[in-house]
């Protein structure tokens, strides 16, 4: 009688996860995007954890095609980690205007001065040291480390959530479902190109496996796909219900003296920290009576906000209320750094003066 001996199960889990590999890895030396942060693959230039760093904390909750411009411009007014360090507040919060999630500006400085104080200008390699410094989360710390560095990290972003939430099928609802998407993945990360394989997952998530209308014909990961040919496929991962946010309202002022209109800083803490903006009151759930000029609705992460713009004469009489506003020029306001909120409300006073 012939005895048949069976492949052990770990060497055909093994043998599994480097067939995933290679199949996402080969995708992606052809495929890969092409974005300014990137060293593309082939290419044997030594990443540069400063501008991964920067790249990632851009990137969060925020697009590509937003970062792209605000990566260029920081990256060539501040190039290295010491003199991001060196940088006035001020000037970097101007130059974050309009990227939304100001704490991340606040972050950004704060880890280039713990790098400078703590590292002696260099960022850490492991994912510990890294989570270590301000503004440095589970996500960054192990982005970093695996492509900056070459350490094996796992890595799951959005996208990277999206494809394997429907290649190993996962229906548990996020944010539980986090967990059983890292056990899957852990095992499929490579020793090496670590950071070419979680480039490669984000990728194909951001154009192959999109959100909705997956590309599946095309996709490197097809012939083992779970969710392949799935009509519910779109809904994976699934999302819990969302909740309905607080609407709040509140006014700002337009102070205009001399083709100049008067901006005050807001407190370093708190919504819009640290950032120039009209003067204005708190926000609140009562809706002001006052007559507005003009008005935005924004949408923040918890609440929806209503701000109304109304005109005064001068700026209020409050002890110490000249040292924290100024006249700024009405044809350089560009140059204010006004975050988005304010922004928008500066453009509808600026359309009504034409």
């Amino acid at each position: 009688m012939t005895v048949q001996i069976s492949e052990p199960v770990g060497d055909a889990l093994s043998e599994a996860a480097d067939d995933f590999a290679q199949r996402i890895l080969t995708w992606y030396d052809r495929a890969a995007r092409v974005l300014p942060w990137r060293i593309a693959p082939g290419d044997r230039s030594v990443p540069d954890p400063y501008r991964v760093w920067m790249a990632e904390i851009m990137l969060q909750q925020t697009t590509v095609a937003a970062v792209s411009g605000y990566f260029m411009r920081f990256t060539e007014r501040w190039p290295t980690v010491a003199d991001l360090a060196d940088a006035a507040d001020a000037d970097v919060m101007a130059a974050w205007a309009g990227l939304g999630y100001y704490a991340r500006a606040r972050n950004l400085l704060a880890c280039a001065r713990a790098i400078m104080d703590t590292h002696g200008g260099r960022f850490p390699d492991s994912e510990a040291a890294l989570r270590a410094l301000p503004g440095i989360g589970d996500y960054t710390a192990a982005s970093v480390a695996a492509i900056a560095f070459g350490r094996r990290a796992v890595v799951i972003d959005a996208n990277i959530e999206r494809v394997i939430a429907r290649h190993r099928l996962i229906t548990t609802p996020l944010p539980m479902a986090k967990r059983e998407i890292r056990a899957a993945l852990a095992p499929l990360v490579p020793d090496d190109r670590s950071g070419d394989f979680a480039q490669a997952l984000m990728d194909l998530g951001a154009t192959i496996c999109t959100p909705r209308g997956p590309a599946c014909a095309i996709c490197p990961l097809m012939a083992d796909c779970a969710a392949r040919g799935r009509a519910d496929i779109d809904r994976l991962p699934v999302k819990p219900p969302k909740k309905a946010k607080p609407h709040r309202h509140g006014l700002a002022y337009w102070i205009e003296r001399d083709e100049q209109v008067w901006l005050v800083r807001r407190p370093g803490k708190g919504m819009l920290g640290g950032m120039r903006a009209l003067p204005g009151g708190d926000w609140s759930d009562v809706c002001p009576r006052e007559s507005a000029i003009a008005s935005v609705d924004h949408g923040f992460t918890h609440f929806d906000l209503t701000l109304a713009l109304v005109r005064r004469e001068a700026p209020p009489k409050v002890p110490g209320a000249a040292a924290e506003g100024q006249w700024w020029p009405i044809s350089d306001l560009d140059a204010a750094g006004l975050p988005t909120l304010y922004r928008k409300l500066v453009d509808k006073m600026l359309e009504k003066r034409a």
